[in-house]
């Protein structure tokens, strides 16, 4: 599942290669990615535009456009922008497609699960993701305290889009297995130093990872690990714990994260 450091990935694709560029035409191959807009309307709307400079939120890219129009993209579990010099043949899954004088930006997503939305103007964008809680890799000291301690489970709340905006699952996990703190802990049990030591895992997962594009799958990380027949932790050498922690397949060393009332 696409995650902040894949969407921001993405983000550089459209930055790279369509900021400032007239969109000349769009084909729409799957109208089931659209939300709330119709084939015909976002070719009518767009066509002729110039993309503005992307922006990320989250999970969510936000591009504006020349005169009011955003186009507000969701990766869903399966999705990517990729950029094409209008030579390969389109792809299966490409669902829609803007062309540029130079080359086309491609939607691919297999399984659709979100989309593409179309917002009037930056206001109606706004309210469209108005749900979403502060970008995981900005969010200050005293809110991200505030988000953390204000609900249950650490884990869970990492995860809920509209308590910290950009991570999934791996980064979850990861984040955790880096500040030693078991996904189950109730958020409210952290310390000062606890919170801030999760804080800055926080952000060092995600600087490591952005350069790639994706959630690495290093020898060192947890993630580089969690998918091995008899996996270990790259700490300590434990054997890594499975279970469930906020309704998902979850990994940690019961060691560096003893259990809650363990300790």
């Amino acid at each position: 599942m696409p995650e902040l450091p894949d969407v921001e990935g993405f983000r550089r694709v459209v930055a790279d290669h369509g900021t400032g560029r007239r969109i000349t035409s769009v084909r729409v191959d799957d109208p089931q990615v659209l939300r709330g807009v119709g084939p015909e309307k976002l070719a009518a709307t767009l066509t002729g535009l110039s993309l503005g400079e992307p922006e990320r939120h989250g999970k969510w890219l936000a591009v504006p456009l020349s005169g009011d129009p955003v186009l507000l993209l969701h990766f869903g579990m399966t999705g990517a922008m990729v950029w094409d010099d209008g030579t390969s043949p389109a792809h299966a899954h490409d669902r829609v497609t803007f062309v540029l004088p130079d080359g086309e930006l491609r939607f691919r997503d297999m399984r659709k699960l979100r989309g593409i939305w179309l917002a009037a103007d930056r206001t109606d964008a706004d309210r469209l993701l108005g749900s979403l809680g502060p970008d995981a890799l900005t969010v200050g000291r005293e809110e991200f305290t505030e988000v953390v301690r204000g609900r249950r489970q650490v884990k869970a709340t990492l995860m809920d889009q509209s308590a910290l905006s950009g991570l999934g699952n791996l980064l979850a996990d990861e984040i955790c297995w880096r500040a030693r703190v078991h996904p189950r802990r109730r958020g409210d049990d952290l310390t000062e130093a606890e919170l801030a030591t999760l804080r800055r895992a926080m952000r060092r997962v995600l600087r490591g990872a952005i350069p790639t594009g994706r959630v690495p799958g290093r020898r060192t990380w947890l993630t580089g690990r969690r998918g091995d027949p008899d996996p270990v932790c790259p700490r300590c050498g434990a054997r890594l714990a499975h279970g469930r922690a906020a309704g998902r397949t979850t990994v940690w060393c019961p060691r560096c994260q003893p259990e809650p009332g363990s300790r």
